[in-house]
């Protein structure tokens, strides 16, 4: 088409038009995420729940109840929550509990809805409390109150909106009000993927990839995925990085293994933070017990970054004990690290 423009052989009306063209749809980026539940991988009991909420929905011909997930990073909410809104035809509105920072930020997201929208909070323990407050009454009656003047001239205004569906998501459940957590009908919490799981996950974003793969490849990159289907995408994608420029371009465990321990990725799954973690806490504290805020000040990481990201897997593994005392390494982090119960390396 270039070379044919450049010596003048096809005209203006033929670059210029006013149709969308196939090429125009396309997609700048690939998603690795499934866009139907029956494309979704894991978590059954969640997926059943859903398939059974969405068709009662239908067949009513109203919104979904409002949904909660819970659970680590990277374990698909976002992702269902896409997938809710396909599966229901309707627009999905996304945004964040620290984006909403007043009132009026979450008023004009629920007054633009249209019957039936989802709307997605991300990190919704993180919605600042006042508005919060605004939330109950739009998940409970459909309507937000306005306040209009003040003192004996205060004047209050209910505004309808129109029936949608809330679906949240939050790493720390345990933050969140008692008041919001009771106002949602569905509440699920994503755990952890098995290995074969992550397998599956590994071999079909291989395909969409456009990438080969061998299955021994796909099992050896899901053991160190962490039970987690974002990093095991994140991974594929530096294994294929490695491949096409150290290799032939097709993934075999031997490609795996040398590309992941140029990320400092281990056999377990552990990054470079998950090893320094755990041999500050036998180095400098004797295994344990030590509290989160001196883990986390040795290290000079943020605390919320160590407990959301860090301690989920290492608790999963047994690799760290949380007590009543504050976090204790185990005997099996020892061994992995190449330490002695005392603290000392063999």
């Amino acid at each position: 088409m270039v070379e044919k423009f450049k010596s003048g052989l096809v005209d203006e009306q033929q670059v210029i038009s006013g149709v969308s063209l196939p090429v125009d749809e396309e997609s700048d980026i690939l998603s690795l995420r499934p866009q139907r539940m029956n494309e979704y991988i894991g978590q059954s009991e969640v997926v059943e729940t859903l398939n059974i909420a969405i068709e009662a929905a239908q067949k009513r011909q109203e919104p979904m109840d409002h949904v909660l997930f819970h659970g680590p990073p990277g374990l698909g909410k976002t992702t269902l929550a896409h997938i809710i809104a396909n599966e229901m035809k309707a627009s999905l509105t996304t945004t964040s509990g620290p984006a909403l920072e007043k009132g009026g930020d979450l008023i004009g997201l629920l007054t633009h809805l249209e019957e039936g929208d989802i709307l997605f909070v991300d990190e919704i323990h993180r919605t600042p409390k006042v508005v919060e407050e605004f939330l109950y009454p739009a998940m409970e009656d459909f309507a937000v109150d306005f306040v209009f003047d003040k003192g004996i001239h205060a004047r209050s205004h209910r505004y309808r909106l129109n029936r949608f569906t809330l679906v949240g998501a939050t790493t720390r459940v345990g933050l969140l009000s008692s008041p919001l957590r009771d106002r949602f009908g569905i509440f699920r919490n994503l755990d952890f993927y098995a290995e074969p799981e992550l397998v599956e996950i590994a071999l079909r974003s291989a395909t969409l990839l456009d990438v080969g793969m061998d299955h021994q490849a796909a099992e050896e990159l899901s053991r160190r995925s962490r039970g987690t289907p974002r990093i095991v995408n994140r991974l594929l994608k530096r294994v294929r990085d490695y491949t096409q420029v150290k290799g032939d371009g097709y993934i075999n465990c031997e490609m795996v293994e040398l590309a992941l321990s140029l990320e400092g990725v281990d056999i377990m799954g552990l990054t470079r933070l998950d090893r320094k973690y755990l041999r500050t806490v036998i180095e400098f504290y004797n295994g344990g017990p030590v509290g989160i805020e001196a883990i986390a000040a040795t290290l000079q990481e943020e605390t919320d970054t160590l407990v959301d990201v860090v301690e989920p897997f290492l608790l999963k593994t047994g690799f760290v004990i949380r007590t009543a005392s504050g976090r204790k390494t185990s005997e099996a982090a020892y061994k992995h690290l190449g330490f002695k119960a005392q603290g000392k390396l063999f």
